[in-house]
């Protein structure tokens, strides 16, 4: 009986890392933006998306903002996951006024993927700082480097995330049995 290479099992656990289908034809041109203006400015330019659909994804990761950031108990709990600097209540977050008592990672960029290779559909996550420095999305599917650029990624990332508005917020004791907010995910770089 022959063994396999290790090459080739190396080669499949980073194939699964960066995608679980694994399949090229899913790959979608996505580029990252810090706010809508970058969109536009890059859009004039004739960048990957239009005006329109800046203003259509940047509308769509808002609400995927509102409706699925992550939620804690305590400001100290959201700035030990997304850093300093980078949390705010609730109610300042959300315009049909949430709770002060529970607090959320401001929203640092949003990502926007074509679904169909260029001139088809658009789908945008919003994008949150890591305690590292990094960016992450609402699914935490994934870490990015930076929450501006382009990238080939895999149609997974834009797969809608859990709802957490009224979920319970997370607590210090379950942000860590679960390894922090977008810890698990592999990361990516986005460049420019």
């Amino acid at each position: 009986m022959r063994k396999r290479s290790g090459t080739v099992a190396l080669t499949i656990l980073g194939a699964a890392s960066f995608a679980i289908a694994g399949c090229r034809d899913e790959q979608v041109d996505a580029q990252a933006f810090p706010d809508l203006a970058s969109c536009q400015a890059a859009a004039a330019e004739g960048g990957l998306f239009t005006a329109a659909e800046c203003e259509q994804t940047f509308a769509e990761a808002e609400q995927l903002h509102v409706e699925s950031a992550p939620r804690y108990d305590s400001l100290q709990v959201c700035e030990e996951q997304h850093g300093v600097g980078n949390c705010g209540s609730e109610d300042q977050q959300v315009s049909n006024g949430g709770s002060g008592s529970i607090f959320m990672p401001l929203l640092a960029g949003y990502l926007i993927g074509s679904m169909l290779g260029g001139g088809g559909l658009s789908r945008s996550q919003p994008m949150y700082r890591t305690a590292g420095g990094g960016y992450t999305n609402a699914a935490r599917t994934s870490t990015f480097s930076s929450n501006t650029g382009r990238a080939a990624l895999n149609s997974n990332q834009f797969a809608r995330p859990a709802q957490t508005m009224g979920q319970a917020p997370m607590t210090r004791a379950t942000a860590a049995s679960r390894g922090g907010f977008g810890s698990t995910a592999g990361s990516r770089a986005v460049s420019g």
